[in-house]
């Protein structure tokens, strides 16, 4: 009897520890976050950008499949282009001149320019997860579309990049997601 009770009362005592181990609920600041996360740097259920260009050179980028289509590089300028415009314009800040034809955005891609590319696309994800773990929860009402539409562009350019890398037999198939 003494051991019953004492495994009730021990029962009892954890109860209130339980839901500390629980997530807590999402919020619009923590998806978009996520998002964000998981197109830039974080591997989960697909290849993020910084592993879809980690190791590739200035040479592969600028390599276009035979059957057409846009290089690594190309399409890395292409994210830092209209990742960049989102961000300029969340922060009010004045955006690069654009004439709306989409194909300027992967045709400015320069060999020369490749690491500071990347660096750049870096930089700039980077600049948008601060911007979004410090809005306030007004302005992330009013971005989430849009940093939904971002993310999604970029996991759908990212698995473009990493489709022609395969083509090209620059990509390490061991850089997959978890």
């Amino acid at each position: 009897m003494k051991h019953a009770f004492a495994l009730v009362l021990i029962l009892i005592c954890s109860l209130p520890c339980y839901p500390q181990n629980q997530q807590q609920p999402a919020t619009v600041r923590s998806l978009l976050l996520h998002e964000l996360h998981t197109t830039h740097n974080q591997a989960d259920w697909f290849v993020p950008i910084s592993v879809a260009v980690d190791g590739l050179t200035a040479e592969q980028a600028s390599w276009q499949p035979p059957a057409g289509g846009h290089s690594a590089g190309q399409l890395t300028y292409h994210l830092l282009f209209w990742n960049r415009r989102n961000l300029l314009k969340f922060k009010g800040e004045t955006q690069e001149k654009f004439g709306g034809d989409n194909e300027e955005t992967f045709a400015k891609f320069d060999t020369k320019q490749w690491t500071d590319t990347v660096k750049q696309l870096d930089q700039v994800m980077t600049d948008l997860e601060k911007l979004v773990e410090t809005a306030d929860e007004k302005k992330l009402a009013t971005w989430a579309p849009t940093i939904a539409n971002i993310c999604t562009h970029n996991a759908y350019h990212v698995g473009q990049i990493v489709y022609v890398r395969k083509l090209q037999g620059s990509w390490n198939p061991d850089k997959g997601v978890k």
